[in-house]
């Protein structure tokens, strides 16, 4: 009357049949641990460029302080004329689109959360963030106002300036990166199912609250440098939180690694989707409370067919060794606890994305 195949099919045929579900509907699940780490989050952390926005920036605004716009974009196009990061390639189209053919760099350097230094023409120019700014000693007060009104519109404001013999600003550009169109939606969906929004950015705090606010984000975390992300999903582990990080760029990996559960936008790099569990294969912001929802259901499926595989042996065994039970209904009752498990599992065929 032991119906051990019942007990040894419970977890796999849900497994099997829910992750099977989850990729018809665009959601690559790594494995099991993957799966069931899904189901238990309750705060998710979002990386803002690529995940909530299209991660396609446009310039819109050049302020330059001698006067001449297309002079700034021409020197800020040929300091980026050797990066491949997004905001880069923004202004690199702006300056092809006004004409403008960015001279030769040299000794181009990277500042990893910051920006980047470059020798244009024999002029030793840094391009990036506040902090950039102030490790170069360069003073912003004369476009702060400037730039106070154009991050309170969401744009992402880049500093131009010449650093050697001495610091000079030379100007500002401001770039907007528009939200993905299910990015409202998608935030709305993951509150209704319990769980806490972080948007974390290195962008500076207005811009990142303006995009916050338009999505209805609960907690933003801004000004964040790459390595320091994996540190901020730890101190929000530390709160008994489970927590997801979705990211889609190199220097989101640390983050999804000590993340609880790792989720990659599709469209992001392959370093960033080998080191998540989960998989969202367009990108679309909308299946990150699907992957938590086929993940509940799945969860759900394997506690039914294990309450199904252990009452036929808790009320089979006590009867059979009685002697209350014939061998024809010993046998029968095997089959029907293994059947029962695998046709329960097969209803998870039955889940719909709900967005």
């Amino acid at each position: 009357i032991a119906c051990p195949c019942a007990l040894g099919l419970a977890t796999p045929t849900a497994i099997m049949v829910g992750t099977g579900a989850a990729a018809r509907a665009g959601i690559l699940i790594k494995d099991a641990h993957a799966l069931e780490a899904a189901h238990k989050i309750d705060a998710i952390v979002l990386d803002k460029t690529g995940t909530l926005t299209e991660g396609h920036p446009k310039v819109t605004d050049v302020v330059s302080l001698a006067g001449d716009d297309d002079a700034l974009l021409a020197l800020a196009a040929a300091a980026q004329s050797a990066s491949e990061h997004p905001l880069a390639r923004a202004v690199l189209d702006r300056a092809e689109e006004s004409g403008l053919v960015p001279a030769a760099v040299d000794d181009f350097t990277s500042v990893t959360g910051k920006g980047l230094t470059a020798r244009v023409e024999g002029r030793a120019l840094g391009l990036g963030n506040r902090v950039l700014m102030a490790d170069l000693g360069v003073a912003t007060a004369a476009l702060e106002a400037d730039a106070s009104e154009l991050e309170a519109g969401g744009r992402t404001v880049m500093w131009l300036a010449a650093f050697e013999p001495g610091p000079q600003l030379l100007g500002l550009i401001a770039v907007a990166d528009p939200l993905k169109p299910a990015a409202t939606a998608a935030v709305a969906h993951l509150h209704r199912l319990g769980i806490k929004t972080v948007m974390m950015t290195g962008d500076n705090q207005r811009t990142a609250q303006v995009v916050a606010d338009e999505v209805g984000i609960d907690e933003v975390v801004a000004g964040v440098l790459p390595e320091q992300k994996a540190a901020e999903v730890a101190r929000l582990q530390g709160t008994g939180r489970r927590v997801a990080m979705v990211g889609d760029g190199i220097n989101d990996a640390p983050a999804l690694a000590a993340a609880d559960i790792g989720i990659a936008m599709g469209t992001g790099t392959d370093v960033a989707m080998e080191t998540a569990g989960i998989t969202l294969m367009r990108g679309d912001p909308s299946l990150l409370a699907d992957a938590v929802g086929v993940s509940r259901a799945t969860y759900t499926k394997i506690r039914q067919n294990l309450f199904w595989a252990f009452i036929y042996n808790i009320i089979g065994i006590p009867l059979a060794a009685l002697g209350l039970l014939s061998p024809v209904i010993a046998g029968a009752a095997m089959a029907f606890s293994s059947v029962s498990v695998v046709s329960n599992s097969l209803l998870l065929r039955r889940w719909r994305k709900a967005s």
